[in-house]
């Protein structure tokens, strides 16, 4: 969870360009990143690939007024709600975009290209049809933010009684150092979203790095088979309230707009 996932952005920056608060190209630029190039298949009304503009463009004349994440795992269909075929290839990918105001869904399929020494990402997007339904287990901003608070308490607790890296100064220097390279000139939410919300992925973003942090840098003081297990089993929930607060955040701006039109 060190980087944001692809859907994040194109959730984030695509209602900021639905909303009118920032032009195609800043939407296309932000959501690209430092991939090469992101095209959508299977788009109503298109016969082949698009371009991320025109395909913006497209899901706004189709009724789409914004765009959630769905982040699942195996066992935890976070932000989904059907159909079985969208649902599989979302857990494969691990994230998806799920419209709102008219029933599509993205996956992202993502592909290395070109010869070796000059390597570049293509993205993807396969539009499908989904399910009209409220997302599965998605948490409001305020319960995301509380759940995060106790999950970092609890995991900091038990990785510092196993004496596992990541848990200690070495690990916030890090985590400090890792977001200084991946914060700078980077946006955490795009325009349009509220405090809270860019609050509550910066923690999610902080906690995430903390498990990666800890898994990467080998056993600790966890030596023992039950020390390691009771370690897998301190990050396992962490991970899980990670994931809902990131989903949370990027989709409170529908969330917001949905009730401020009631």
């Amino acid at each position: 969870m060190l980087s944001e996932p692809r859907s994040g952005q194109l959730a984030a920056w695509g209602n900021a360009l639905l909303a009118g608060l920032v032009s195609p190209d800043d939407a296309v630029i932000a959501i690209v990143g430092d991939d090469a190039v992101h095209r959508v298949e299977g788009l109503p009304g298109e016969s082949g690939p698009v371009g991320l503009t025109l395909a913006l463009g497209r899901l706004r004349r189709l009724g789409v007024t914004g765009l959630r994440v769905a982040l699942p795992a195996p066992g935890h269909p976070l932000g989904l709600s059907g159909p079985p075929e969208f649902n599989a290839r979302a857990l494969e990918a691990e994230e998806a975009v799920v419209c709102h105001g008219a029933a599509l869904g993205l996956v992202p399929e993502v592909y290395e290209a070109g010869p070796a020494g000059d390597v570049h990402v293509e993205v993807v997007w396969h539009c499908l049809a989904v399910r009209e339904a409220p997302p599965a287990d998605v948490p409001s901003l305020g319960e995301a933010e509380r759940e995060l608070a106790e999950a970092l308490r609890d995991a900091t607790e038990v990785l510092s009684r196993l004496d596992v890296a990541g848990s200690g100064p070495v690990a916030a220097a890090a985590i400090d150092a890792y977001r200084a390279r991946s914060e700078r000139g980077r946006e955490v939410l795009a325009p349009g979203y509220p405090a809270r919300a860019v609050r509550v992925l910066e923690l999610a973003q902080r906690v995430g790095m903390l498990i990666s942090v800890a898994y990467e840098s080998g056993h600790g003081g966890a030596v023992s088979a039950s020390e390691m297990a009771a370690r897998a089993e301190a990050l396992r929930p962490v991970e899980r309230t990670a994931r809902r607060a990131q989903v949370a955040a990027y989709n409170a701006f529908v969330e917001e707009r949905e009730r401020g039109s009631r």
